[in-house]
Parts: C-alpha cells; sequence; structure tokens
C-alpha cells in the first residue's frame, strides 16, 4: 500500500509515534498546473534542510515521536475510479490514526484529498470543525464536468460533512461562489481582511465562531496557493495578492491546541526553485513543534 520515503525526524516506530506522516501523489483533476504529485517527496527532501531544534517553543524535533507511512501507492488505481479509491484509501489511513490516538499529517497531492480526510474525522466525531486556508473559494458544484475536483473540494466538505466550517486568504472564485457563499451563510476571511486585521484576529474569529457551533476539534487543511507567488510560486492555481509565511505560521500556532489532523496540499514542485517545498516542510514542522509545545491532545 506504501512507498517509503522519510520525512526528517520521522523515525520513531508507528506504535510509539504521536504524529504520523504519509503522502498522497495524486493531481487527476489539477486544472492548470498539474505537479503536486510530487509534492510529498519534494517536501520530505527539503524536510533535511532544517535543525531539528525549534527556538520559539524550546522544543527538539528530534525528541517528538513521529513517524513516516511513506505515500499511498496509487499507481495502480483504475482512471475511471481514481478519485473515488484515492478518498477511500487516504480516508481508510486517517480512520487508523484516529483509532490509535495519533495525529495524522497528510502530504498532498491536490486538494481534493482534504475531503476523505474531513469524512473520516467527522464519521468519528461529533464535535469537530475543520478551517481551510486557500486563495479560492472551491464551493463549485462541478468543475470540468468532475463532482470531487480540487475546485470544488470546501462545497462538498459543506454539503455532504459538515457546516461547522471557515475559509481563510480567499481572494478568488466565480460569481456563482460568491452568491452561493452569502445566501448559505459560509463563513469565510479575505486575504485582504488578513492583511488588514492580522492573522491572529482573523483565527481568534474563526475558532470562536466554531466554538459557537459546538466544535472542539479542529482539522486543518493548508491549500498553498493561498501564500502569495512570491513566497510560493510552485502551486498548481497561483493566485497574487496573498497571505505572507507568518501569517501561515501564526495560524498553525493558533489552531494547535485544537487540531486532530493536518493537511499541506496543492505544491508544484516543477514550477520553482524548491521554494514551496520548503515551505511546505517547514510549515509541517511548525505543526509538529506547535502541537506538541501545548500538550492538548485531541
Amino acid at each position: 500500500m506504501f512507498e517509503r520515503c522519510v520525512f526528517a525526524d520521522a523515525v520513531s516506530t508507528y506504535e510509539d509515534a504521536r504524529f504520523v506522516i504519509f503522502g498522497v501523489p495524486f493531481d487527476a483533476t489539477s486544472s492548470f498546473r498539474r505537479g503536486s504529485a510530487e509534492a510529498p517527496d519534494a517536501m520530505r527532501k527539503s524536510s533535511y534542510n532544517f535543525e531539528t531544534y525549534n527556538d520559539f517553543y524550546g522544543i527538539d524535533l528530534a525528541d517528538v515521536p513521529t513517524h513516516d507511512l511513506g505515500n499511498l501507492d496509487l499507481a495502480y488505481l483504475d482512471l475511471d475510479r481514481s478519485v473515488d479509491d484515492m478518498l477511500c484509501m487516504t480516508g481508510d489511513v486517517v480512520r487508523g490514526t484516529i483509532r490509535d490516538s495519533k495525529v495524522p499529517i497528510v502530504l498532498g497531492g491536490e486538494h481534493t484529498l482534504t475531503y476523505g480526510c474531513a469524512r473520516a474525522f467527522v464519521e468519528q466525531y461529533d464535535d469537530i470543525g475543520i478551517i481551510i486556508l486557500d486563495a479560492h473559494l472551491d464551493l463549485r458544484d462541478r468543475y470540468l464536468g468532475e463532482k470531487q475536483s480540487h475546485a470544488c473540494v470546501s462545497r462538498n466538505i459543506i454539503d455532504d460533512l459538515t457546516d461547522r466550517c471557515v475559509l481563510i486568504g480567499v481572494r478568488s472564485g466565480s460569481a456563482e461562489e460568491y452568491r452561493y457563499a452569502e445566501e448559505n451563510g459560509i463563513m469565510w476571511h479575505s486575504a485582504d481582511e488578513v492583511s488588514d486585521a492580522g492573522m491572529e484576529s482573523v483565527m481568534r474569529q474563526a475558532i470562536g465562531a466554531l466554538s459557537d457551533q459546538g466544535a472542539r476539534r479542529i482539522y486543518l487543511s493548508i491549500d498553498a496557493d493561498v501564500i502569495d507567488p512570491g513566497y510560493a510560486p510552485g502551486v498548481g492555481n497561483p493566485e497574487p495578492f496573498g497571505l505572507e509565511p507568518r501569517d501561515l505560521r501564526a495560524a498553525i500556532r493558533m489552531a494547535a491546541p485544537h487540531v486532530c489532523g493536518f493537511d499541506i496540499v496543492e505544491i508544484s514542485p516543477g514550477y520553482d526553485h524548491g521554494e514551496s517545498a520548503i515551505l511546505g516542510a517547514r510549515l509541517v514542522r511548525e505543526f509538529i513543534a506547535a502541537k506538541s509545545a501545548r500538550q492538548v491532545w485531541v
């Protein structure tokens, strides 16, 4: 089921691990620039660039028990059912980590995979909320004929799984998507709002809104195109006027006490010189440090 390639410091056994990393090298519905299937291993290679010590938290990641399962082996998937099969396989692994009281970290791959992760958590917990950092609303009903598409993932989560979902960093969508968001009371914050009010303020609002709806746990998804392409040019759908890397770090630090699962998606390494994969790997390491320091295991 898995191919092996190990994230830095993820050398614990599965049984001892608090965090479990796995990759989903899938980009079948990518519409502008493909290549996110290469991102899991690109982030793994980039992860060896960093020191193990996180000075903000005073934590050495070499001491945090983390296991890397490798990548899902998707090469054999039937093309006609590839998306559904990928979602099922991804969800099965996430369910296993939940069952074993571990925190899954998923390296994408395209954003469609988040639906499989969210579905697994919604099935397990009735108090889960979703925070998605994304340049795009992703509220289309279908895109290029596909119901399960990277351009539909937020709508599918909200329509099928839970309306306890907040979108942050948005600066792109069709007129129909914006109308749909308004008519259905979907919670979202623009990139301009983050720039004007600060990520801490926006995250405080998001976490508070989810808490008011009964959410006590958070699944956090980061679509790398939420970051301004000046910092992360290697993404599938780059969108100018985006967030800065420090905004992402602030979001992770604030959400970490509540987060029970995390993914980072839509990096396409072939479109830059490694900058986006390096940033993705560092965000993963920031999440592990932040979650470990908080010592709140949900």
